[in-house]
């Protein structure tokens, strides 16, 4: 393929001179390019209707060799976007009972725990604790999956600091950004991103980089878009290999720091002290600790009766 051209481009090149069943399977293509990208060649045949033979066809009218070079091809550009598709593939291709995804998806969960341990940053690790005790409000965004790892940073936080707000709320993006824009340079943001990269996220960490704001991401590595932006990184490996991402080593991570942050807080035990004792009404089989309750019914009171003897109201009249 001359250089500087994409299959798209290659594709909509040879139109003109494609035969009538190759011409359905361009257009197909050119139409849902990330969909052909993760098909196999017999999946291919049967969304265009075809036999294996013509898609095989069709791929060499292109130039390519075969299907095979021209899905690959395909994939350019989707790599990190498709990893986890392919592996699900992969892992599907092979026979496994129930008991042994369990335990492969424990010890992933264990290698991911230690390969995020060892490359922990001593440094970024202080000052992010530090970061977040000196904020004067501290934000926490994430989007998709990273929204429900965000609401539990948040939980984890807010008994050692001021404020602590999850802009990852049913409003969306538009709704996290209304919230950042009161940020302030004395206020943090944490952001949580894995792959594959929710777009509102790092928009939403480069505008908040743009205005002055203090960025504390929770991210996979350096090459992630979030890199760059953060004022402090900290890095979880959270390689799956049936899901795009092991929330179980970030969750490890959060919890990590949600327990330096206790640690280095001031008086952190008078104040789970007051939290817990605060909460007692909601804590199943607490001694003495009584639920709050709607306010029962006030009892109804006597009236007088002409004899000067006390009878209760009734909310029924009588008959004379």
């Amino acid at each position: 393929m001359p250089k500087g051209h994409s299959i798209s481009d290659r594709i909509a090149r040879s139109l003109p001179t494609l035969t009538p069943a190759h011409r359905r399977m361009a257009e197909y293509v050119l139409a849902n390019l990330f969909r052909a990208a993760t098909m196999r060649i017999d999946e291919f045949a049967a969304a265009v209707d075809v036999s294996v033979a013509t898609a095989n066809r069709f791929a060499r009218a292109l130039g390519f060799d075969g299907y095979p070079q021209f899905r690959a091809e395909l994939v350019r550009g989707f790599e990190a976007t498709l990893a986890p598709v392919e592996r699900l593939r992969s892992e599907l291709e092979r026979p496994a009972t129930a008991a042994e995804v369990f335990a492969a998806s424990l010890e992933d969960a264990a290698a991911n725990a230690e390969a995020t341990r060892r490359g922990i940053d001593p440094e970024a690790c202080e000052r992010a604790v530090s970061a977040i005790l000196g904020a004067q409000r501290v934000y926490v965004a994430g989007f998709g999956a990273s929204g429900f790892l965000a609401g539990l940073l948040q939980h984890g936080l807010e008994m050692h600091c001021r404020m602590v707000t999850s802009v990852a709320g049913a409003g969306g993006a538009s709704h996290a950004a209304r919230q950042l824009f009161k940020l302030q340079p004395s206020d943090l943001l944490i952001v949580i991103a894995f792959p594959r990269y929710v777009a509102d996220t790092v928009e939403l960490a480069q505008l908040v980089k743009s205005h002055g704001g203090q960025l504390l991401a929770l991210t996979d590595g350096p090459t992630s878009p979030l890199a760059p932006l953060a004022d402090i990184a900290l890095y979880a490996q959270a390689a799956n290999r049936l899901s795009a991402n092991s929330d179980a080593t970030v969750l490890a991570l959060i919890e990590a720091l949600c327990g330096a942050v206790a640690h280095r807080a001031e008086r952190p035990v008078k104040a789970a002290a007051e939290m817990t004792e605060f909460l007692l009404p909601w804590l199943y089989g607490t001694p003495g600790a009584e639920r709050p309750s709607r306010a029962e019914p006030a009892a109804p009171q006597p009236t007088e009766t002409k004899a000067g003897a006390p009878r209760r109201r009734s909310s029924h009249t009588q008959k004379s």
